[in-house]
């Protein structure tokens, strides 16, 4: 195999993120009714409390804690904290259905040379981070890499 410099690690695409969930049935409740996810087979031979969603070509792990008193409790909603970032349709409609079912949520805008990008922010029942948004208003621009030698 030829080393590739851009890849090192010869990437393909995002597969999945795995979460540890309080409760993995609020927590499929979540992301199938309210982010669209479609519950998936898992292989068998698990032998702990879980559940795989796919959609929008990545899968959701979910695992049940093992101690789910002693994970962190939600906190005040950051849009500086991690999360995980979805491209929507319509920003409008997102956010006419978060108030609908009552979700506490944060606005946002980015501006970046005349383009502005939207974003909501909100959490799941675990309290990991979730920011809904229409980025691809902008462009991606590689940043130019160095051709002289590190020391």
């Amino acid at each position: 195999m030829k080393e590739s410099v851009e890849n090192p690690l010869y990437l393909k695409s995002l597969n999945h993120i795995s979460l540890v969930s309080r409760s993995v049935e609020e927590s499929i409740d979540f992301y199938q009714n309210i982010l669209g996810f479609v519950p998936i087979r898992r292989p068998g031979s698990f032998d702990f409390n879980g559940a795989w969603l796919f959609g929008y070509g990545i899968g959701i792990h979910l695992l049940q804690s093992e101690d789910p008193e002693n994970l962190p409790k939600k906190r005040k909603i950051n849009p500086k904290d991690n999360h995980i970032s979805f491209q929507c349709e319509s920003m409008k409609a997102v956010e006419k259905k978060l108030k609908e079912i009552k979700m506490e949520h944060e606005r946002a805008i980015v501006e970046e040379g005349g383009i502005y990008v939207e974003q909501l922010f909100f959490h799941d029942p675990d309290g990991f981070m979730i920011k809904i948004c229409n980025c691809d208003n902008l462009p991606v621009i590689p940043l130019l890499r160095s051709c002289s030698p590190v020391d």
